[in-house]
């Protein structure tokens, strides 16, 4: 265990550029590790001076949704999370074709959920416009807090039409949120410079958040100090926040222009780094067992431990993580144990901050004379 908890004042409420005047998303600290002995704070702007020509950072594209939207469930409020839609053969389902896999919250005040039951099987949500959510089994055997469900429009002549759950979240959806943020947000605040909407409305339930502090000024900067971009797409599912379950599978997409871009750079001696979990997710999906990264997509649904080890990463730039979360085994696969021992032992001597809006944490593997 890092931490058995994050300290009192350590959770980032607002976004960096709403803590005072003149501030952008990029005025948060970046805390690196190199290696088990070597951690060192800079300020986030600082980052093209750590990187160097060669390098290529792997950024996931997937655009923030609404996700949450308010329902009622046997006469009581809830707030519905859409997490993941299940086009196509879902691993472990028949089919999640027309279904979405969803989580339902008690509503607790000042905009924030709680986790509830879910379930029972057969349970109809009713949601704004004439919407309805039929819940039909648990998404996964032994786990109750994601459902498949089925979205059903308002009925017509012929009976329930089948639901735009697209244009249901852009009529009466909002990101979703959670107690240690201190107000609501604009959906931009939730989406990164590197934001792709999807053309099928498809997109990601919470925001792949390591790209938050990215301006289009820093881009250029690196760009123009020789670091390469190469997007790829996950979209990203509910995370949980008082379970801590391991990942579930995951909609990704490589282009065969990033498993180039990747390839090349490791060819060349350059270093790849992928700038959340969920890039590394995706592109170590996309990897053969000698690392040698060709297009692929569909669903993932690889989880990366120490064990597994990374075959294509070099490094990894990421928020602070909870106590507990499954994310930090990624994190010790890419630099080892103690490395991030003492990266979040530092973290918290610094006060840095967690969460979506907090400070990042570049962890590179150890490089002798580096």
């Amino acid at each position: 265990m890092y931490i058995t908890d994050i300290p009192p004042g350590l959770s980032a409420r607002v976004p960096a550029e709403q803590r005072g005047p003149g501030l952008g998303r990029d005025a948060v600290r970046l805390l690196v590790s190199r290696g088990s002995e070597r951690v060192s704070l800079h300020a986030f702007r600082e980052l093209p001076r750590l990187l160097r020509a060669g390098d290529v950072l792997v950024v996931n594209t997937s655009a923030t949704l609404a996700a949450a939207v308010d329902g009622r469930l046997g006469g009581e409020d809830v707030v519905v999370h859409f997490s993941t839609r299940g086009d196509g053969e879902y691993p472990g389902a028949e089919s999640g074709e027309g279904r979405w896999a969803v989580e339902l919250r008690d509503p607790v005040g000042r905009g924030t959920t709680g986790p509830r039951a879910n379930g029972p099987a057969g349970a109809v949500v009713e949601l704004p416009g004439g919407h309805r959510l039929l819940l039909e089994e648990p998404l996964a055997a032994g786990a109750d807090r994601l459902w498949w469900a089925r979205p059903l429009g308002p009925a017509g002549p012929g009976g329930a039409a089948r639901a735009d759950v697209p244009g249901l979240l852009q009529a009466y959806g909002r990101p979703i949120r959670y107690a240690y943020t201190e107000r609501d947000q604009p959906l931009s605040a939730y989406r990164t410079v590197f934001a792709v909407p999807g053309a099928d409305g498809a997109g990601s339930a919470e925001m792949p958040s390591a790209a938050r502090p990215f301006t289009a000024e820093l881009v250029a900067r690196l760009v123009s100090g020789g670091v390469q971009f190469a997007p790829l797409t996950l979209h990203t599912g509910v995370a949980s926040q008082e379970a801590h379950e391991p990942p579930y599978p995951e909609r990704y997409e490589v282009p065969a222009t990033t498993a180039w871009l990747v390839n090349a750079a490791r060819a060349a001696g350059g270093r790849v780094i992928a700038v959340g979990t969920t890039a590394v997710r995706a592109l170590e999906s996309a990897a053969d067992g000698a690392g040698v990264v060709r297009a692929a997509g569909g669903w993932t649904d690889l989880v990366v431990t120490p064990e597994r080890g990374v075959r294509v990463v070099d490094g990894l730039l990421t928020g602070l993580h909870e106590p507990g979360a499954s994310h930090l085994l990624m994190l010790e696969a890419v630099a080892g144990r103690a490395a991030v021992r003492r990266g979040y032992a530092e973290a918290v001597a610094r006060l840095c901050l967690w969460h979506e809006f907090g400070d990042v944490h570049l962890l590179l593997k150890d490089e002798t004379g580096d």
